[in-house]
């Protein structure tokens, strides 16, 4: 098939665009990065700059092809809301009247699980438990109305959603480089309370061999999958794991959920507020995030895409570690 891969450029697209020519289909690269771009080019895909909030642009260089799949997004867990709705929200619209006006059979869509967080723990989550009025950041509301309004504008397009949770992998800027940088400075929070917190993570190629499934399989227009590692771990587990590998300690710090909650959202209030463009050092979300458990159920994804896992947690956090460590970690 050919498929066109919004996003290519960044953490997951890269992983999204060596696992589709591996299994002998046709790559549309779309990004701005135009380094990266040529190196895309250079292991086979065809690429393409278009800056996807432009609807003209998309509309008038948007080429033919099988699939779509729309993995561009603004990710990140602060910011004003007029950007997120730019670049989640119409962005996606653009991309799908696109897909529509090129007879694009399928639209798959990468959403996020960031949509299920609450302050509460929550386990084995199906697609359908989420609260639409979820306002814990803008990125999760973002989300939430993209998916609603692909959903529906789509008409004959078929749409696929799916919503990978925590991916990590070589060349994560998100997840464990924080907590990397967490640990050399004010430490890595850990939460007081009478149970573990568990979490689901993902290996970044576990994701995009999903999405290439989504490409793949039939009859499944209008599903919604979550996608993990199929592993939920102690946070506490994982971070160890990675510090053992790379020969280092842990600088574990104590916090009290209920305070760091409460002080996250005078620092999101004072920010908005004074206008402070830059991300608070603290969010409400970061702690919901670290502080509560959550876990999706994936069998969805079993059972319409023949989802399994292709590398374990174990086998994902040591090649991350020896990575870290060929490139110098201290």
């Amino acid at each position: 098939m050919k498929i066109i891969v919004t996003g290519a450029t960044g953490f997951l697209g890269k992983y999204l665009v060596n696992e589709l020519l591996a299994n002998n289909h046709q790559v549309v690269a779309i990004g701005r990065n135009f380094e990266r771009l040529a190196e895309l080019k250079a292991l086979g895909a065809e690429v393409l700059a278009i800056d996807l909030t432009n609807r003209n642009k998309v509309l008038e260089l948007m080429p033919t092809a099988d699939v779509v799949i729309h993995a561009a997004a603004r990710s990140t867990v602060y910011g004003r809301w007029q950007d997120f709705y730019r670049d989640n929200v119409l962005a996606s619209e653009y991309v799908l009247e696109a897909c529509q006006k090129m007879t694009i059979k399928r639209l798959v869509f990468v959403s996020s699980p960031s949509i299920y967080t609450a302050k509460e723990d929550r386990f084995d989550i199906k697609e359908d438990e989420y609260e639409v009025e979820n306002k814990l950041n803008n990125y999760i509301r973002s989300k939430i109305a993209a998916e609603r309004r692909l959903q529906a504008l789509k008409a004959d397009t078929e749409l696929v959603i799916v919503r990978p949770r925590g991916l990590f992998g070589v060349g994560d800027t998100s997840i464990f480089p924080r907590l990397l940088r967490a640990n050399g400075t004010i430490g890595i929070p850990l939460f007081k309370r009478k149970q573990p917190t568990i979490v689901d993570v993902t290996c970044v190629e576990n994701v995009a061999y999903s999405l290439r499934l989504c490409c793949e399989a039939k009859a499944i227009d209008g599903e919604v999958f979550n996608i993990t590692n199929g592993e939920p771990m102690v946070f506490k587990d994982i971070i160890e794991r990675i510090f053992r590998q790379l020969g280092d300690e842990v600088n574990f710090r104590s916090m009290n959920i209920r305070l760091m909650y409460g002080l996250a959202a005078i620092l999101e209030r004072t920010y908005q507020l004074f206008r402070i463009k830059n991300e608070p050092a603290l969010t409400r979300y970061t702690v919901c995030t670290l502080a509560y458990s959550q876990t999706l159920n994936i069998q969805n994804a079993v059972d319409k895409l023949g989802y399994q896992p292709q590398k374990t947690m174990a086998q994902g956090i040591d090649d991350y570690a020896r990575h870290l460590i060929q490139e110098g970690f201290k």
